[in-house]
């Protein structure tokens, strides 16, 4: 789109199915490699990415051109394959229903990329769920209790 300027950088959270702790240090990197590419043939750019082994973050520069939802079907579905295609896991691997997407201004980026860096770091205090509860109170998302992200019953 010719004359279209835009700066978008979103942060994007979601989770394994169940909030399950099944991504391996052993295959994390590939699956983050792989994510990458997803996004880069998307026409975004990938500022960040990390997570656990229960949740993954990514820090996008967002094209105008393609809706976050659209953007993570592509990710979680492709990579879901993937997962399951090259058997990483015990039975079917599945990402959680849902998202969470949070913009910054410019002036945030390397506060961020940092966050996102340091996530090992970060949950030796805190888990998914309290953070992702203090991104959505942070940023004024009104949220209802019965879709956060569910735990295994």
């Amino acid at each position: 789109m010719a004359n279209t300027y835009t700066q978008i950088h979103l942060q994007i959270v979601f989770a394994v199915k169940y909030r399950g702790a099944i991504i391996d240090k052993t295959w994390k990197e590939n699956l983050y490699r792989y994510i990458t590419r997803i996004v880069q043939a998307n026409n975004h750019k990938l500022l960040a990415i990390n997570g656990m082994p229960d949740h993954i973050h990514l820090f996008v520069g967002m094209r105008p051109t393609q809706s976050v939802s659209d953007l993570l079907q592509d990710i979680k579905g492709s990579s879901s394959k993937w997962i399951n295609d090259n058997k990483l896991v015990k039975g079917k691997f599945e990402w959680q229903e849902g998202y969470g997407a949070f913009s910054y201004a410019i002036s945030q980026i390397d506060d961020v990329i940092k966050y996102i860096n340091n996530q090992e770091e970060h949950h030796k205090n805190r888990s998914f769920r309290e953070e992702y509860l203090a991104f959505l109170q942070k940023f004024k998302v009104d949220y209802n209790e019965l879709y956060i992200f569910k735990d295994l019953v």
